[in-house]
């Protein structure tokens, strides 16, 4: 599929409350990151869009999507599945113009795992159950009968991140929607049009007023009203640690259910048995897919050190190799960040990196015009340094080597995150050991970021609470409520 900047097309940049879009008093700036230059001016939310937004989902919660059944939910998901798999150009175009990355790549994964997480969860809103639990009666003199049922939490407000906007849309729409919520979407200002075209595709499906609302803007505008309002029931909510921090201290004043993804560390371990060619291959994808804008990205690659020259000289080489430029020729393989302050960020560090004794052994630069930085390598990485141990969120890796396995898992758990790690090796028995001694929410073995939307997604430590994804996605979009039957 070849795809296109082509511009001239509007975007959808309307308040979507209450089956209606609207416009908003006030606007904001949406920029091409690989530019620099304005896309569209979005219309940003104020405290009293989002309230509408949740007045409107509350009022079809307690009416006509309250009564909808699981098989008639199941079947708008479809619906919605078909609509975006029809739409799939236009989406993937979206997200290459609005977050800077090469338009095959949300072609190749963002767009069809949001079409396969709509499915799934298609598939669970009529097998969502509860269970009869046998009990001892009551108080020694009736029998009883008692059972429970999984209700919907409520109205849900799903604060979504700028680097993978649609897809994580999709994570957090299809199980709210599958038990039966309604759902305020916020979605991030760096990154709003797929979102938006998105709620085009939600009212062409048929959804009810109110059950799906849009409401781009601010994060200390809308998606603070959004944490404090009193009438929501959960925030799921993906971005950065500091930020989650806030919002659960603010839902604490309301007692809101969270479910935060807080970003990652992750590591890369090649083992002294791993298939050398296919580890190096997996970590170069682990740093440099979405420019390094990845929560799960690979950025700590721990290396036996019998390996560790090939695999430092070989990373360098595929970093040089990297062709940066517009998101949609052919040649390019890295994109953009997604906005000036980022570049700013990635390269802060790497100035960190250079500071703290590391080799830099590839990149360490920026490209202009636009947001480009460099992929970047640094070798001889000590695992207490600022590179090795924050989230940088952009294409740099930090090489470390080890010599026990032992020395890996500690190096691997050294760090305050625990989203997820990647182990190449070609014994069971390392895979297995490792993966056990490892704290983090996924482990994959010789293959990075092996998501499913039936497999559950969330993190240990800072990286975040709670699970997406599989029937943990529908646990945590539902609430648990016993009845019992004296006899």
């Amino acid at each position: 599929m070849t795809l296109t900047a082509d511009t001239r097309t509007g975007f959808t940049t309307r308040l979507f409350i209450d089956g209606a879009w609207t416009d908003a008093a006030a606007t904001f700036e949406d920029l091409n990151p690989a530019t620099g230059e304005v896309l569209a001016r979005v219309a940003d939310a104020s405290a009293e869009d989002v309230d509408r937004a949740v007045r409107a989902a509350r009022a079809a919660l307690e009416g006509v999507w309250g009564e909808t059944p699981g098989v008639a939910r199941g079947h708008l998901l479809n619906k919605l599945a078909d609509l975006v798999e029809r739409d799939a150009q236009e989406l993937a175009r979206l997200e290459a113009l609005d977050i800077g990355k090469p338009a095959g790549q949300p072609a190749m994964l963002d767009v069809p795992n949001t079409i396969a997480t709509f499915r799934h969860f298609a598939g669970w809103a009529d097998k969502i159950q509860g269970a009869t639990i046998p009990t001892a009666g009551y108080l020694g003199m009736a029998k009883t009968h008692s059972y429970t049922v999984r209700e919907p939490v409520g109205v849900i407000g799903a604060i979504i991140p700028w680097n993978t906007p649609l897809m994580i849309a999709a994570w957090k729409l299809g199980p709210a929607l599958a038990a039966g919520n309604t759902v305020v979407v916020k979605p991030a200002e760096d990154a709003p049009l797929s979102i938006l075209h998105l709620g085009k595709l939600v009212e062409e499906a048929g959804f009810p007023a109110g059950v799906v609302n849009i409401v781009p803007g601010l994060g200390g505008g809308a998606g603070a009203a959004l944490v404090a309002h009193p009438d929501v029931d959960k925030i799921s909510f993906t971005g950065s640690p500091e930020v989650g921090r806030l919002i659960q201290k603010a839902a604490a004043d309301t007692f809101k259910r969270v479910t935060l993804e807080l970003g990652g560390k992750s590591p890369q371990i090649v083992a002294e048995d791993a298939d050398v060619e296919a580890a190096i291959n997996g970590i170069a994808m682990g740093l440099f897919f979405n420019q390094g804008e990845v929560c799960a990205a690979g950025t700590r690659v721990l290396v036996h050190r019998s390996h560790y020259d090939t695999v430092v000289e070989a990373l360098a080489q595929a970093a040089d190799a990297q062709v940066l430029g517009d998101p949609f020729a052919e040649s390019t393989t890295m994109g953009a960040l997604v906005n000036a302050d980022q570049r700013r960020r990635v390269l802060d560090y790497i100035e960190a990196g250079k500071a703290s004794g590391a080799k830099l052994v590839a990149g360490g630069e920026h490209d202009g015009p636009g947001f480009f930085v460099r992929p970047t390598i640094f070798a001889d990485v000590d695992n207490s340094s600022k590179i090795a141990q924050e989230e940088i969120f952009g294409p740099v890796g930090a090489v470390i080597p080890f010599d026990t396995l032992d020395e890996a898992i500690a190096i691997a758990n050294d760090t305050p995150y625990g989203l997820a790690a990647t182990i190449w090796t070609r014994d069971v028995s390392n895979a297995h050991t490792l993966a056990a001694k490892i704290r983090a929410g996924a482990v994959w073995v010789n293959g990075w970021a092996a998501i499913d939307p039936a497999l559950p997604w969330g993190g240990m430590k800072s990286s975040g609470i709670g699970r997406e994804l599989g029937w943990s996605g529908i646990l945590a979009n539902t609430e648990e409520k016993v009845v019992t039957i004296v006899l």
